[in-house]
């Protein structure tokens, strides 16, 4: 590795003395096609709900997330990212409102594709919306089931693609669900639909906020470590990574993003595929909070966390900044 010179040669300021001369030697580049805009889902019409613990983010009717993706196409945000909320009465053990095509998710795939085809949409496929125990898998006598969990998540791969979606991303860490959802997806002509895996997802404290935005905390009994990964574990992240490509994934994610930074740079390094991060609710709600009380800068904030994980070797990350670091980004 080179040595600079001692000092009065080097004198590393030089570079940092004008935004000029700081914009050349800059080693990491934030775009909004970095992006992809995480967006919650509700029942009705006309609707716009904030969600209280994620300060400026709203679940939004099917009639109004076409006029959301319009805005990150325009802004130059790449794809949008949907999550629905079920209210508990709609939720069942056996979680059939997953795959039925009819349900919130499939409808605002079409008003999208329909409305704005040039943005890529990109799905969630787990089980927790739908599943009257709040999990991402279904239950049996108290167990999370791996291999029947699986049939399901194939059921709601498929209705999606059949919906017209451009990115599935199975968030439920069961086992060899990538190769079931590729599958089946060549088995039934898609073979254009791309999966990004949730390859490396912790069992982490940092998701609250998300499950109240899609109505899963009250639903929840117990907790995900049985599936979702010990946050101590780093080697069986790269197992998982390595697990999820061999079965067919084309892209793959860490989730959360900043306390595990370091996972996705070892993901990046030991495999060189395309490589995202999800800076997650919790994460979000840290920063806008301390933002709101005046204890940080909240644009300077938003965008150094953003290029953190540029730095790590991030292809992309979701984040509900999108739009706002995308309309700092275009000046």
């Amino acid at each position: 590795m080179f040595t600079p010179p001692p000092f009065p040669a080097a004198r590393p300021r030089r570079l940092r003395r004008t935004p000029a001369l700081r914009a050349m030697v800059s080693e990491a580049v934030l775009t909004p096609a970095d992006f992809i805009w995480p967006v919650f889902l509700t029942e009705g019409e006309g609707m716009e709900t904030p969600v209280a613990s994620m300060p400026g983010v709203a679940r939004l009717s099917v009639d109004r997330i076409a006029g959301a993706a319009a805005e990150a196409a325009a802004l130059g945000i790449p794809a949008i990212c949907l999550f629905p909320y079920t209210s508990l009465t709609a939720r069942t053990e056996d979680c059939a409102m997953a795959w039925d095509r009819d349900n919130l998710t499939n409808r605002a795939i079409c008003e999208i594709k329909d409305k704005v085809p040039e943005i890529a949409v990109m799905t969630d496929i787990a089980l927790d919306p739908y599943n009257a125990d709040g999990h991402d898998g279904l239950v049996r006598g108290g167990e999370i089931v791996n291999d029947e969990t699986v049939e399901a998540l194939v059921k709601m791969a498929l209705a999606q693609a059949e919906a017209g979606a451009d990115i599935l991303g199975p968030s439920d860490m069961m086992d060899g669900r990538i190769g079931a959802i590729r599958q089946a997806l060549e088995a039934e002509g898609h073979t254009h639909v791309t999966i990004l895996s949730y390859a490396a997802k912790f069992a982490s404290a940092f998701y609250g906020p998300f499950r109240d935005a899609v109505g899963a905390s009250a639903a929840l009994k117990g907790d995900k470590k049985t599936y979702q990964m010990d946050p101590a574990n780093g080697d069986e992240a790269l197992r998982m990574v390595a697990r999820d490509l061999a079965e067919g994934a084309d892209m793959v994610m860490v989730k959360p993003g900043m306390p595990y930074l370091d996972v996705a740079r070892r993901v990046k390094e030991a495999f060189g595929v395309p490589t995202f991060a999800y800076q997650v609710s919790g994460e979000y709600a840290m920063l806008q909070a301390a933002a709101q009380n005046g204890w940080l800068d909240g644009e300077r904030v938003m965008m150094e966390s953003l290029m953190a994980f540029k730095r790590a070797g991030c292809d992309g990350v979701l984040t509900y900044f999108a739009p706002a670091a995308a309309r700092l980004l275009n000046g």
